[in-house]
């Protein structure tokens, strides 16, 4: 049965983007794109919410045609080569889509684990994050928070409708100042 990896980059105030959507923060330094590449592994599966698959179509498929950034480099061929599956109520897919989920969550995730024999990567978002969240689904997050207050833009776990504890599994401070921590849902 695969695992859910929830991994993000937030800022310091606990923003995923800027006020007006801006992603140009993120700084992947050499031990944080290792860090990536680890997690990428055991995937078997890329997940994304429309709105980072929309961010994420546009430019990993001729990434390295527009910069020469070693991540992207190690990156892109693994973006593509893997299914890639769109959570989206009204979004039909393209080229680049394996498949898209638009029906109850609930019932459709955890099929789609138990299919699974690798791990299934959720990067990025909030909507998606938060929805599977709150339905217990997310096995393992992996936050990278950067050293940059946005003052503003899209919360880390939005809105929950509950408390959600969990516990701390690692901890890492790599480059620049971007402390990564690892956490499970914690058993209460």
């Amino acid at each position: 049965m695969g695992k859910i990896v929830y991994w993000v980059h937030a800022s310091a105030d606990g923003f995923i983007d800027g006020p007006n959507g801006e992603f140009d923060w993120p700084a992947m330094g050499p031990q944080l794109s290792a860090y990536s590449e680890g997690l990428d592994k055991n995937v078997d599966t890329l997940l994304f919410g429309r709105p980072v698959w929309q961010m994420m179509v546009g430019f990993w498929p001729t990434a390295e045609s527009m910069t020469d950034d070693p991540h992207v480099a190690a990156f892109a061929p693994f973006w593509r080569a893997t299914p890639k599956i769109v959570f989206s109520r009204d979004y039909a897919g393209d080229d680049w889509t394996s498949r898209v989920i638009s029906g109850n969550l609930a019932e459709e995730v955890p099929a789609l684990k138990s299919r699974s024999d690798g791990n299934l990567l959720l990067t990025g978002g909030a909507a998606l994050a938060a929805a599977l969240t709150e339905l217990g689904l997310v096995d393992e997050y992996h936050i990278a928070v950067h050293p940059v207050v946005l003052g503003g833009g899209r919360r880390l776990f939005g809105a929950p409708e509950r408390r959600h504890h969990l516990r701390l599994v690692d901890s890492v401070t790599l480059d620049d100042g971007v402390v990564v921590s690892h956490y499970q849902p914690a058993a209460r």
